[in-house]
């Protein structure tokens, strides 16, 4: 494969993972929006509808927020005394 096509292709898939990351950055700021348990039982709701494949990058969000809210949550217990 010559040098010019490899870089081309190292430069496309960089790209393509910057472009991932701000779309799962996005998805994760639209998520959470859905703080309240109420917001967070209608959105359950929703995504029980689908398969675990097709929801499996929003349920790692929201688990990811769940345990940044509980660490937040400690820490401010801890040092709120």
């Amino acid at each position: 494969m010559p040098l010019k096509t490899k870089i081309r292709d190292v430069r496309v898939k960089l790209s393509n993972r910057r472009t991932e990351r701000i779309a799962r950055r996005q998805l994760a700021a639209e998520l959470a929006s859905f703080a309240t348990p109420a917001e967070r039982a209608e959105l359950d709701h929703m995504l029980g509808r689908h398969t675990p494949e097709e929801t499996r990058e929003i349920r790692e969000i929201l688990n990811q927020q769940d345990i940044d809210r509980l660490r937040k949550a400690t820490v401010v217990g801890l040092y709120g005394r």
